[in-house]
Order: structure tokens, then sequence, then C-alpha cells
């Protein structure tokens, strides 16, 4: 038996070939086109063109072509972009590994490039096997809150995908009518990926196939919980916000950050220690929480939604609109504002929300959440609430708020 993965012999799996192929690309090609999307969406909702704060993968240049200003309604829609991206990137985890499974033999393939042409699409292999493989491993441990590669996420896990989906297009260009042809024919046709020498099959490729879209389901059902409330969000065995709330009673429902982790001492947000600072046109206002209560109170049903994929269904935030606050300090129309916490360690303790979000009546500096004060966990004694918006964007332990064109 020769044991060299670079000669033919090596490879003896009757699985392997073009249908098998064909049918895991044609399923990665729709699922990895939704994720590129979603991924892009969830950049654009963070306005990253709005302030430096905001904008994790600096000198981004072109790649920022779509960015716009994100929308308010529907109140759920970030909450839907970000669960259909986390839960469909980890869905597609056994299609992707079969897929590279079932074409490994070309990465060992004698010589490495017989043309020009054949080098090129050895390169744009490798950058999509590498890209895929990064853009996966730094998504699933992102999911998992566990940061142990170098760096930011954020542009780590952007660039990666431009690298990866310029790959994936080369590919997708060089490789799709030989793919559809397979499709079409439903049989076998001889190339590289066919082995020379193939062992006693085991396994027929349908049944592969069943038995990868069982792993996939499995991951689908272990994950796709942590986007719902109550019963079923146990059901997200493999997701950290998955189980039971984290607590009791009206503020007992998901966060990321503790007010431990984020350093807040309670001497500073006691009554009498905490004010806000609200800066504008006519210049600055300092409000403590009874003068907050004395303002024009209003509610909104808003869900909380973050990154990671997991969200909570709507909680009922009360408390003071952000464009009464703009008001105070000389807006009659609702501007860009700068938002600062007193959170002291982890990213976004600064945030900038853009003019639409501030003007809509549901945007509050929310001080009760369900009925009750915010706990210290839920950002007591003010915190911001918009609907649509990254849960990091709804800064808590608020500090500041300067109103302006930013």
């Amino acid at each position: 038996m020769n044991r060299s993965p670079f000669s033919p012999g090596f490879w003896r799996s009757p699985l392997r070939g073009p249908w098998l192929t064909s049918v895991l690309g044609v399923v990665l090609l729709g699922g990895i086109t939704v994720l590129f999307v979603t991924g892009l969406l969830s950049y654009a909702a963070y306005n990253p063109d709005l302030s430096p704060v905001n904008d994790k993968t600096p000198d981004k240049g072109l790649l920022g072509f779509y960015l716009f200003s994100w929308p308010t309604d529907p109140h759920w829609l970030y909450r839907l972009n970000q669960g259909v991206h986390v839960t469909l990137g980890v869905t597609l985890i056994p299609v992707l590994l079969a897929k590279l499974w079932s074409v490994v033999p070309r990465l060992f393939t004698l010589p490495p490039a017989r043309s020009v042409a054949h080098a090129l699409e050895r390169i744009s292999l490798l950058l999509l096997v590498g890209g895929a493989l990064f853009e996966f491993v730094t998504g699933v441990l992102n999911i998992q809150l566990d940061y142990v590669f170098p760096g930011s996420f954020y542009p780590l896990h952007f660039y990666g995908a431009w690298v990866f989906f310029a790959a994936f297009l080369a590919h997708l260009a060089l490789k799709t009518p030989t793919a559809l042809r397979n499709l079409r024919q439903m049989r076998e046709e001889r190339n590289d990926l066919v082995p020379t020498e193939p062992a006693e099959p085991t396994v027929s490729r349908r049944g592969a196939l069943w038995f990868v879209g069982g792993g996939s389901l499995l991951l689908f059902l272990t994950t796709v919980g942590q986007n719902f409330d109550g019963p079923l969000r146990r059901t997200a065995l493999l997701a950290p916000h998955g189980g039971a709330d984290p607590g009791q009673g009206p503020n007992g429902f998901q966060i990321n950050k503790t007010a431990a982790y984020a350093g807040i001492r309670p001497a500073e947000t006691a009554d009498g220690a905490w004010h806000l600072a609200v800066t504008g046109r006519t210049g600055t206002v300092r409000l403590t929480r009874a003068d907050l209560l004395r303002l024009p109170q209003h509610s909104a049903a808003l869900p909380i939604a973050c990154v990671e994929g997991w969200s909570t269904g709507d909680q009922w935030w009360r408390g003071v609109r952000l464009s009464d606050l703009a008001a105070l300090v000389g807006y009659d129309d609702a501007p860009d504002v700068f938002v600062e916490s007193l959170q002291r360690r982890g990213a976004f303790r600064k945030a900038a929300l853009r003019a639409n979000q501030v003007a809509d009546p549901r945007s509050l500096l929310a001080l009760f959440v369900n009925g009750e004060e915010l706990s210290p966990d839920h950002g007591h004694p003010a915190r911001i609430i918009v609907p649509a918006a990254p849960g990091v964007l709804n800064t808590k332990w608020v500090a500041r708020l300067t109103f302006g064109d930013l």
C-alpha cells in the first residue's frame, strides 16, 4: 500500500468523485452567499462610517462601499440578521468539512503547477480553504466568547471574509459549469477525485450525505435556541447564552458584560453620586436620576441582540426619549449622539448613534425594564436602548451624551 499522500493510490475512498463534491458545493454556494450578505449587513448595522469608535476595522477603503444608514424598522432586524448569520454558519460546519474531505487529494497533486492557469487555480484553492477555515474558526470562537486569537475579532473576521469571498468567487467561476453538469447527469465522471484503486464501500454516497445532513441538523438544533426565550433556549447546548435565564424577576434575562467585569463600582452609581452630562448646542446640562424621572417617561418593547448570535425577546423598557434629551440642549431636529459609559474595561465603552436612531420615538435612555429599576448588570442607573441596533451600541452605565453632527 502506498503511504504517501502525494500518490494517487493513497486516496482510496470510493465516495470521492465529482457528484458528491458538486452536491456539497451547491449547498455551500447558497449558504456562504447568505453568510457573506448577512455579515456585510451586520457590519453596516454598526454605522461604522459615523465615528471611529464604531469602526473596529480601520483602513477598509473601497471595502466599505456598501455602507448606508442602518434603519430602526423593523425593530427585530438585527436580531433576525445576526441569528441567521450565526446559526447558519454553525449549521454549515459539517458541510464545509465534508467538502474539504472530498477534495483533499487535490491539495497533494504533483506537480503543484502544470501551467500558469493551473498555478492561479491552486493559489485560489489555497486561499479558499485557508479563508474558509479561518472564518469558521474565528466565528465559532467569537460565538463561544473565547478570544484566543491575536488582535480584535472585528478586523480579523472582516478582512478574512473578503479574502475568502474573493477566492470563493474565483473558484465559483472555474467550477460552476462542471458542478452543474455533474448534477444534471447524475452519473460519475472520471477525474482526479475518483480513486485509482478504490476500497470496498461501507456506505453509499447518499448515505454519506444523510450523515452530513444529520450533523448539520444536530448543530442547528443545539444552536438556534439562543435566539428565543422560554423552553426553546434550553436546547441551545452549544451556545454560552443557552440554558435557563441567568436570574429571576424582571431583570432576569441574558447579558454579556456584568457590572463587575466592566469595573462599575456601586458607589459611583448610587443616588447622589451619579449624574448624566448632556452636551449640545446650548451647552451642558447635568441631570441626576431624580431629574430624569421628572422628565416625560415613555415605554418601548425592544429586544437585545448581539453579534455572537444570541438575543432576547422584547423587553419592556421605560425612560426618557433620546430626542427629548437632545431638545434640552437646543436641538429641534434630532442630531447624531456620542455616548460615553462609566465602563472601564472592554470594547465599546463609547458608541455613536445616527440621527435617525436618535429621532425614533422608541429610542430611550432607559431607567426601568419590565416594570422595575434596571439592575446593575443591565446598566443601572441608565442605559441606551435603540430599535434594531446591535447590543453593544445599547450602551450601559451611561455617563455622558454629546449631541451634534459627528
